[in-house]
């Protein structure tokens, strides 16, 4: 059963909606379950002005989405990078500390849903794949 934080986090919705406007973008498919996601920035040389997104998704990678919009809007984006590299460790150790503008996203991974991991990562993905970073 999915906790009602999750829920609430993913209908926070402020930056859902594609709008045409753009420096980077991008479409990120989990191959596992079928959740897409379609991204848009702006940025300039090195943060992250504006960011937009449209999901089909379950809701795990809905409410990742929310989050990750708020919270890379002005973070520079080698900042953000190295932070989505450590965020992406946790698959190794579900004791894992996240990286400082990852820590909400402890709402959404436990013990029960770590197999689910890929479907919060998928955002970060995109983000990694617009700005044609591929590790």
């Amino acid at each position: 059963m999915i906790d009602s934080k999750i829920i609430k986090i993913a209908s926070s919705t402020n930056n859902a909606g594609l709008r045409n406007k753009y420096t980077h973008k991008s479409f990120a498919k989990n191959s596992l379950c079928g959740d897409h996601i379609k991204m848009e920035f702006i940025a300039d040389n090195s943060k992250i002005k504006s960011i937009r997104y449209e999901t089909e998704s379950c809701i795990l990678c809905e409410a990742s989405a929310s989050l990750f919009s708020k919270k890379v809007k002005g973070v520079k984006i080698k900042v953000l990078i190295k932070e989505i590299e450590k965020f992406k460790k946790i698959k190794k150790d579900i004791k894992f500390n996240f990286p400082h503008n990852f820590k909400e996203f402890n709402e959404l991974i436990n013990k029960k849903n770590i197999s689910r991991l890929n479907c919060v990562i998928l955002p970060m993905d995109a983000f990694l794949k617009a700005f044609k970073i591929f590790k």
